[in-house]
């Protein structure tokens, strides 16, 4: 009987992982670290029972974090910043059957929604990075980055339709911000610039306003079924 340990269900049944943070983004320097994400499908007897496998798991190796997949799928139908661009990273390390048809349903999990989501998040980074000034006198800026990092992107996929993580020719500007070489007031200018731009793509945005649910719940039923058939 295959038992709910986490460590064991992330080497066992990943279907999907791939990496993340400065690497997916185009931002890594030198010492920058691997951070990598996956999603696995707990075996489908392991909900019979009273214990069940846990929704997401850290490690088993460092700067490793994992869902379960529906615990991934929900919080992307719901376009939670991080699930959604850990499915459109550049950096894929693997993907089973299940991964790559995950990886097919990209466009399922996309709406109007990340506008909420996305400006939510940057909201509150955004008060952080201001806390740190007036404690400081300056804000992470690394944090920074991050932030114009994600108000573009989450602009762009509302122009396009098309979520891209990679920075492209933002890089050398970004990094710069991260150097603490851009004055924080042009960084403020810069987020509120992004923020407007964000709402104002929202009106004409092509994408759908809610996400493909039924499309994504068929192919979570159908993993499940596969799942119980391999491990009857």
């Amino acid at each position: 009987m295959i038992t709910p340990d986490g460590a064991r269900l992330v080497r066992d049944h990943t279907v999907y992982s791939c990496v993340m943070g400065s690497r997916a983004f185009g931002l890594a320097t030198e010492g920058s670290d691997t951070d990598r994400r996956g999603v696995f499908l707990a075996p489908t007897p392991l909900f019979w029972g009273f214990a069940k496998p846990p929704a997401h798991v850290e490690g088993p190796a460092d700067e490793q974090f994992s869902w379960e997949l529906e615990r991934f799928c929900e919080l992307a139908l719901r376009a939670d910043p991080n699930a959604l661009e850990c499915l459109h990273s550049p950096l894929v390390e693997r993907a089973d059957s299940t991964g790559e048809e995950l990886i097919g349903l990209r466009g399922a999990f996309l709406s109007r929604r990340a506008h909420g989501t996305f400006v939510h998040y940057a909201t509150g980074r955004r008060r952080k990075l201001e806390a740190d000034v007036r404690r400081d006198g300056a804000p992470r800026w690394k944090h920074a980055m991050h932030l114009l990092r994600l108000l573009a992107s989450v602009r762009d996929l509302l122009r396009t339709g098309e979520l891209r993580i990679d920075v492209g020719d933002a890089r050398e500007d970004l990094l710069a911000v991260k150097r603490g070489e851009v004055p924080w007031a042009e960084v403020e200018r810069r987020m509120t610039r992004l923020a407007e731009e964000t709402d104002e793509a929202l009106t004409r945005s092509p994408l759908p306003p809610e996400p493909d649910r039924e499309r994504v719940e068929a192919f979570l039923v159908r993993a499940r079924r596969t799942s119980a058939a391999n491990h009857s």
